[in-house]
């Protein structure tokens, strides 16, 4: 397949969301701020344990109870048909994004800029993988047939060697899928 072939493909999957969004099939603006607080409301979550944990009073638990429920029914607002493991999956994603952004964040401020920044981009991976798999952008019919750093099926550019940058170069699998994320969630349009 020829780049142009390739580029044309990975369009027609930005199209695709683009007509999504202008259909109202989804808001993905609001999307985009639920999905924030629920990776607040998972580190609430495991803030409420720790603390019961330490202090020995059990009312943390019970907090704990009420925030993993509001969790829940905010999740299921993105979460719309969970198959198999999907609904742990998406939750773990954005506990990971949240706790790789903190950490980066604090690598960051400590001065480490270089490890801020990969931690930054394994945040932004999570995020991706997460929209990619709640806009059924990954279909897993077709996981196994293609190179692992293609998108789908029509996909067949190779996956970027590792210690290259998915700014600089597109990224494979993950820099296509968060290409797509940047375009599709945008927060500022309205």
């Amino acid at each position: 397949m020829s780049d142009q072939d390739k580029l044309k493909k990975i369009n027609e999957l930005i199209e695709k969301v683009d007509e999504m969004k202008k259909a109202d099939k989804m808001d993905l603006s609001s999307d985009q701020d639920l999905s924030i607080a629920i990776m607040n409301l998972v580190s609430i979550e495991e803030h409420f344990f720790f603390t019961g944990a330490k202090t020995g009073k059990p009312e943390y638990y019970d907090m704990l109870q009420e925030v993993r429920a509001m969790r829940g029914d905010l999740l299921r607002k993105i979460v719309k048909n969970p198959e198999g493991e999907q609904w742990c999956i998406s939750k773990h994603l954005l506990a990971a994004s949240m706790r790789l952004m903190e950490v980066g964040t604090k690598q960051h401020k400590a001065g480490n800029q270089k490890e801020a920044l990969e931690l930054f981009e394994k945040s932004f991976d999570c995020y991706s993988l997460f929209w990619g798999i709640n806009m059924d952008l990954i279909k897993t019919d077709d996981i196994k047939k293609i190179d692992e750093g293609a998108i789908n099926v029509h996909d067949t550019e190779k996956k970027l060697a590792r210690n290259t940058s998915r700014r600089d170069a597109g990224g494979g699998f993950l820099g296509k899928l968060g290409e797509l994320v940047k375009k599709a969630v945008d927060c500022c349009l309205e």
